[in-house]
């Protein structure tokens, strides 16, 4: 294949099949030892729970495998940079290169190219696959490792339709009961109708039953109460939407993720701050390839004494306080410390700013 007419020429292939070799080697190797020591720590509950090597196999590790891979994406990128760029800086290639008149802007083509496809594929996977994999795992431990069982919840507060406020103090999935219901409908901010009652029990989809209920109705100055013992009535929303939790939120791709965050905010629904923060993090997350390519050029591209060890070393130690700081701005994410965009990209704002420093440092 003629690379020139891409405007390729033969040390960027040649850099482009360093970097992603490097990349897709060393996530074959690190999941391979997370793999052995994943079987030795849960051999036990498979054995006790009967599950099949056809099971183990395609339902767990099948799932487990691109889960974790992308997972830590951004650091086998970074990694990898390092690793391969210490060791051509170490055999003078780095040098040579440049010394034949190839700028260090241009140096950087093939590197941010072998980027961009493992941008790219983090993003796709991300989005689309991933989730679907974190829904096996997770199908799989609940039933193979350990139960996760969600009986009940409390304080159910949601807007169902325009200015319809729907609150359950508690509800029991068990018997489809929920516990001191109340229903309220405004106008124009103004409470025209407020129905309450000791139990309100879920029949099918919408359906609904009040038991021992009051209803009353205002106009003006003026109230209208009826109270009874049963009335049935059509409610938009069935209690599985009680019961999302932010356990969920890995496994709604990205339409989903969209679609359930703008269904909640209509309902004036309260917990969706993990669910922003899983939507905007699928958008964050690929870029942070970008980042780390731009730091690990940076950093290992001259020659030094310490030689790829101390690269290495710096790398893993850059690494730890980037996983440090998402799991910090997730924190902040969740708890409302800090807007939710902010502090998704904060990582990313931060650890850019550490690879422009490097950059105009790097030996030109």
């Amino acid at each position: 294949m003629n690379y020139q007419k891409i405007g390729l020429k033969k040390i960027d292939i040649y850099i482009i099949k360093k970097f992603l070799g490097t990349f897709f080697y060393s996530i074959i190797l690190i999941l391979s030892i997370a793999v052995v020591f994943d079987i030795t720590e849960k051999i036990d509950d498979f054995y006790e729970h009967n599950a099949t090597l056809k099971v183990i196999v395609f339902d767990y590790y099948l799932n487990f495998i691109p889960f974790y891979a992308n997972m830590f994406t951004p650091l086998f990128t970074f990694i990898s940079v390092i690793f391969f760029t210490s060791k051509m800086a170490n055999n003078t290639e780095i040098i040579a290169i440049l010394s034949s008149g190839v700028s260090f802007n241009r140096l950087m083509r093939p590197y941010f190219i072998s980027a961009m496809v493992i941008t790219l594929l983090a993003f796709v996977l991300g989005a689309y696959i991933i989730p679907q994999s974190t829904k096996g795992l997770l199908e799989f431990e609940n039933k193979y490792i350990e139960e996760f069982k969600t009986d009940n919840t409390r304080n159910v507060q949601m807007e169902i339709e325009k200015g319809v406020i729907m609150y359950i103090e508690r509800y029991e999935i068990s018997s489809n009961t929920g516990y001191s219901f109340s229903l309220e409908k405004f106008e124009d901010k103004t409470l025209v109708s407020r129905l309450t009652a000791q139990t309100v029990v879920w029949d099918s989809l919408y359906h609904w039953t009040v038991k021992n209920y009051v209803h009353r109705e205002f106009d003006g100055m003026r109230e209208k109460l009826t109270r009874g013992s049963e009335l049935d009535t059509l409610i938009q929303v069935r209690p599985n939407e009680f019961f999302i939790t932010a356990k969920e939120a890995p496994q709604l791709d990205l339409n989903e993720l969209k679609t359930f965050i703008d269904q909640q905010k209509n309902r004036v629904v309260g917990n969706v701050q993990a669910f922003e923060d899983e939507y905007y993090r699928r958008y964050s997350f690929p870029i942070s390839v970008l980042i780390m390519t731009l730091i690990g050029v940076s950093l290992s591209s001259r020659k030094i004494r310490g030689g790829m060890g101390l690269n290495l070393g710096i790398g893993l130690g850059l690494s730890s306080l980037f996983v440090i700081f998402t799991t910090m701005s997730t924190t902040f994410a969740v708890n409302n410390a800090m807007p939710i965009l902010l502090a998704v990209w904060l990582p990313n704002i931060i650890f850019l700013s550490i690879g422009i420093f490097l950059y105009v440092r790097a030996p030109k």
